[in-house]
């Protein structure tokens, strides 16, 4: 028996945190765009729990545009959370994950969407120039680096505008992951990527909620989830730190059988004994980390929780 084709051309996922007043914009313009590329589509938007007024706004534009779902999330499960659970829902053969504001422009959606294949599953929008701030564009960057050497098969040219061939998107949702890093595990499941540079507009509403601390917090989730860098750092501190408090105690011992040292010294004992001390507390906050990883995927806790819903159905599920 032959698959059915989706109904859908493509499905607009968009996680909804800080920019539910640029929501109606956004559905105009994507409808604008997708009426002229000639797409049957859907606008899946996740409200994430940033702002108050976001569910009220996906109602009203669900309840006047049939092509508009509403999901709310029972609490903040982060930005790719929302993702993964806007793609389970999805129906088009093509996902297309764009942020709420307005800085991906849809326009580019139909390009994005010509670059992919059965054979090129995924495709990113990549900006020749970002408008964030300049802490947030070399923040950005040494995000990149530090990726690209953690993970030698991401692409370097990761956004989170994206589209996502529908098999694909299956086996990313079929992950399960409790902490989930969508470019992480999409480079787990293909090679075959494409790129396609498309403008970084200015953001017109609201400011980004992405503070530096969150940035960092960010990276380290993603380092230990999704990376044995930190292990091995950890590791080759620790043999580094051994080598040379090695090399001091074998120095102590010669100059004292020699004579050149008299008196050790307490001070200089102590740096080396609270430096070890140091270390060592920090590779066992590492492993720590990793552990209490473990145990929370041993637990089965949900990537999220469906709350309310409105547009094709109005019942909740859990994933």
């Amino acid at each position: 028996m032959e698959a059915v084709p989706p109904a859908l051309d493509v499905s607009i996922v968009v996680p909804v945190y800080g920019g539910s007043a640029a929501l109606p914009e956004l559905r105009e313009r994507v409808a604008a765009a997708m009426r002229a590329a000639g797409l049957r589509h859907e606008l899946i938007l996740v409200d994430d729990r940033g702002q108050a007024e976001a569910w009220p706004t996906i109602q009203a534009l669900s309840a006047a545009h049939p092509e508009v779902v509403g999901l709310r999330l029972s609490r903040n499960f982060g930005q790719h959370a929302a993702t993964v659970c806007g793609i389970a829902e999805a129906r088009g053969a093509w996902i297309v994950t764009i942020d709420d504001d307005l800085e991906h422009a849809p326009e580019a959606i139909p390009a994005l969407l010509a670059a992919g294949s059965a054979e090129t599953p995924l495709v990113y929008g990549t900006f020749a120039q970002r408008t964030h701030a300049g802490y947030r564009n070399f923040t950005s960057e040494l995000m990149r680096l530090a990726l690209k050497r953690a993970f030698p098969d991401l692409n370097e040219s990761y956004t989170s505008f994206r589209a996502i061939h529908a098999p694909l998107a299956r086996h990313l949702v079929a992950l399960g992951h409790n902490r989930p890093y969508i470019d992480g595990m999409l480079s787990w499941l293909t090679s075959s990527v494409a790129t396609v540079e498309v403008d970084h507009g200015e953001r017109q509403h609201g400011r980004s909620t992405y503070t530096l601390r969150k940035l960092i917090s960010h990276a380290l989730n993603i380092f230990v989830t999704f990376s044995h860098l930190p292990l091995r750092v950890a590791t080759y501190g620790g043999g580094v730190l051994a080598a040379i408090s090695f090399v001091y105690l074998a120095y102590v011992v010669i100059g004292r059988l020699t004579g050149h040292i008299t008196d050790p010294g307490y001070t200089s004992l102590m740096s080396v004994v609270l430096l070890a001390c140091g270390i060592q507390l920090l590779i066992l906050g590492v492993i720590g980390e990793y552990i209490g990883r473990l145990m929370s995927a041993a637990y089965r806790r949900p990537v999220y929780i469906v709350a309310h819903r409105v547009g094709r159905h109005d019942d909740s599920h859990d994933r």
